[in-house]
């Protein structure tokens, strides 16, 4: 079986960006060298990039160079084609792709954009390139606009001119169907094609389907007056403003871009005052034309109105800013992460991705690769759907996680703070987050306070707590975070984004306490490498941890590995390996790893073993060649705080290696702590790993 995929299309407009970047994801977790492959760009934009191209290396950090991603520019080929150079064209395609090919495990080839230009279509190329490359091809069609049975008769025509041309198809992809007529159009596809070709089906993403205002802008060359936060915005339909504004209003539909000249403040006014009425659709945003702006006292009065609507001035009368707009397709760009990771989401609804894989190379990578535990992590977390509160939720990198997670469904959330406040903040750096499908609780002046702080002094008062201290106590986002979990409101919590790990973890250690047999709380960082992913553990909590806590910790760490996909082969780290070595700090972590081996007989572990045996075959071949953990570890328990927290460091900024964590283990209940100095990315993964914990 070939190890690379084509992706065909029927047509321009087909969708077929979504379909790219979701293989993309599942080759990454197959492989970490993955190629990408373009026969044929977009003309370069501005800054000398194909945007799709660009979008798909940038955004799965592939490693391969721009330049070597593409064979020829689109003007390049029909030229070429024209002049009667077919065979120059093939040569040079393979040529490239056979470089890609020969250095990567998996590459996805992704089909011409352009249709009908001096007698070549885009059917014809596409035919072309995936025979004389000689891969299977996935089909991928468009319905929108179109007639049930003239989409299934174009896509048996399609399917038929592959295998005419000698070119396996494995797969149709039907996108952009309408809902109602999903059930029909798989039936019928089913009845017209071979029973081993698989068959998916995309409902219309009206997300997807449709433009957002920064795209219309972009298209217009367009001057942006108010809102630029919110040129995010999707257009559900657009209509021109040259009546009366009562006549108007009735016209709005959902998500409506108004186009109107710059001098019609009524039907601009009216707009926005049509937006925050709750008996009108919500306006994407407003078009003024002619290059018309309105008055002084009314841009005074605009700029005084809280909005989510962007204004923007435009060249060119109302009627041809009307087309231009018409003729604006949606496209995913690299900057627009919303539409990338709800195509992602998409992929992963609707399109059995395990039955495209199957047609690849029989190669399967005996490591787990950094991108298949971020999906296989997004994937988990998906299915169990876990609630999880986040106390800090007035800030703003807790806000951006969130959003992201509301836009994927991956978990239900409790935000603690101010509604208000939270509200102002989205509005402030333009997040786009529906707070009503959200749990927001404000511990200053909750309904729980009460049952709370009665349930903190119960749990506390035998250390001496009174009962105003109880009541004080839950006012705090940590202790309301934390009885939360322990009332059954939530399953998890993530917090220390603006507070320190004990303000995060001290109220867990008071009510939610350890697991039987367990006594300490320890942690591990996931470190994704590149090409690998090995749990670090304790690089958080204990300072100084003893031969009994640090065989717990190794054990526990065992566990975390094994719960979340990854083969459990632990290194007991110290300065020497075997027992070559002498000192308190050695006779520790050998002490240590005996006491392991005590309580779990069938636990791999090695100890003590120095770094580079435990994570380097060739080293460890000659300090420890008999070892079954020696040169292939994927648990390395560090003896101390400080030499645990320095290394994952080290080797986090040295490798630039993703560090998700840390994860705390041995809670009855997960409770997570974020580096004061976290990313979003960094709370978008401790939330995926807390819903896990919380299942098991």
């Amino acid at each position: 079986m070939s190890k690379a995929i084509y992706i065909a299309t029927v047509e321009s407009d087909s969708g077929k960006s979504l379909i790219s970047l979701g293989l993309l994801r599942v080759m990454l977790t197959k492989s970490a060298k993955v190629g990408y492959f373009r026969p044929i760009i977009n003309e370069f934009d501005s800054d000398g990039y194909d945007e799709h191209t660009k979008t798909a290396i940038n955004f799965f950090n592939l490693e391969i160079d721009y330049k070597d991603s593409f064979a020829y520019k689109q003007h390049e080929v029909v030229e070429l084609l024209s002049e009667g150079k077919e065979a120059e064209v093939i040569h040079n395609v393979i040529e490239k792709y056979k470089k890609i090919e020969a250095n990567y495990d998996y590459v996805l080839v992704e089909g011409s954009d352009f249709s009908g230009e001096v007698g070549f279509t885009e059917l014809d190329v596409n035919l072309m390139i995936a025979k004389n490359l000689n891969i299977p091809a996935l089909i991928v069609g468009s319905g929108n606009g179109k007639k049930k049975k003239d989409f299934i008769n174009t896509m048996q025509l399609t399917y038929n001119s592959f295998i005419n041309k000698e070119v396996d198809v494995i797969g149709i992809v039907a996108n952009k169907i309408e809902e109602d007529e999903v059930d029909y159009i798989r039936q019928e596809l089913i009845n017209s094609f071979p029973e081993k070709l698989q068959i998916d089906i995309i409902p219309k993403i009206d997300f997807l389907a449709f433009p957002t205002v920064k795209e219309v802008t972009q298209a217009l060359k367009g001057n942006v007056l108010f809102g630029e936060q919110f040129l995010d915005n999707a257009i559900g339909s657009y209509s021109a403003g040259a009546m009366q504004l009562r006549n108007y209003l009735t016209r709005i539909k959902e998500n409506a871009l108004v186009i109107t000249p710059g001098d019609r403040a009524d039907i601009i006014l009216g707009a926005l005052q049509a937006n925050a009425s709750k008996n009108y659709p919500k306006i994407a945003g407003i078009i003024l034309t002619g290059t018309l702006l309105p008055e002084e006292s009314i841009l005074k009065l605009i700029e005084g109105v809280q909005s989510t609507v962007p204004i923007i001035s435009v060249d060119g009368g109302t009627f041809g800013v009307s087309n231009k707009i018409g003729a604006v397709q949606s496209k995913i760009y690299s900057t627009h992460n919303k539409k990338i990771l709800l195509s992602l989401d998409t992929f992963d609804k609707y399109v059995n991705a395990e039955g495209l894989t199957n047609i690849l190379t029989s190669y399967q990578s005996q490591r787990l690769t950094p991108s298949m535990f971020q999906y296989n992590l997004l994937q988990k977390a998906r299915i169990v759907k876990k609630h999880i509160v986040l106390p800090e939720g007035e800030d703003e990198r807790i806000l951006k996680a969130a959003a992201r997670l509301q836009l994927l469904d991956i978990v239900d959330l409790t935000l603690l703070g101010d509604r208000n406040t939270i509200q102002l903040k989205c509005d402030q750096i333009g997040l786009q987050i529906n707070l009503d499908t959200l749990n927001i609780l404000n511990p200053a002046d909750s309904i729980h306070n009460k049952d709370f702080a009665s349930t903190l002094f119960e749990a506390r008062k035998h250390k001496g707590m009174s009962e105003t201290t109880a009541m004080d106590l839950v006012h705090d986002v940590s202790y309301f975070g934390t009885l939360m979990i322990l009332n059954g409101l939530a399953d998890g919590m993530v917090s220390g984004a603006i507070h320190t790990t004990m303000h995060t973890i001290k109220p867990a250690l008071q009510l939610i306490k350890t697991k039987p047999g367990v006594t300490v709380v320890s942690s591990v960082f996931f470190m994704c490498l590149s090409d690998r992913v090995s749990v670090m553990g304790d690089c958080a909590v204990n300072p100084n941890p003893n031969a009994e806590q640090l065989s717990e910790i190794a054990i526990s760490s065992a566990v975390s590995a094994e719960a979340f996909g990854i083969e459990a082969k632990v290194a007991m780290l110290s300065y020497s390996s075997g027992s070559s070595g002498k000192g308190e700090e050695v006779e520790k972590v050998r002490k240590a790893t005996a006491l392991a081996k005590e309580k779990r007989p069938n636990l791999k572990i090695e100890g003590p073993i120095q770094y580079d045996a435990a994570v380097d075959m060739s080293v460890a071949k000659t300090k420890m060649p008999n070892s079954e953990v020696a040169g292939q570890a994927s648990v390395l328990i560090f003896p101390d705080l400080n030499t645990g927290n320095n290394t994952y460091k080290a080797i986090q900024r040295e490798t630039g290696a993703l560090a998700i964590g840390p994860m705390l283990q041995g809670l009855n209940k997960p409770v997570n702590d974020l580096s004061r100095g976290c990313t979003v990315d960094d709370i978008f993964n401790t939330v995926l790993l807390t819903a896990i914990q919380a299942n098991q």
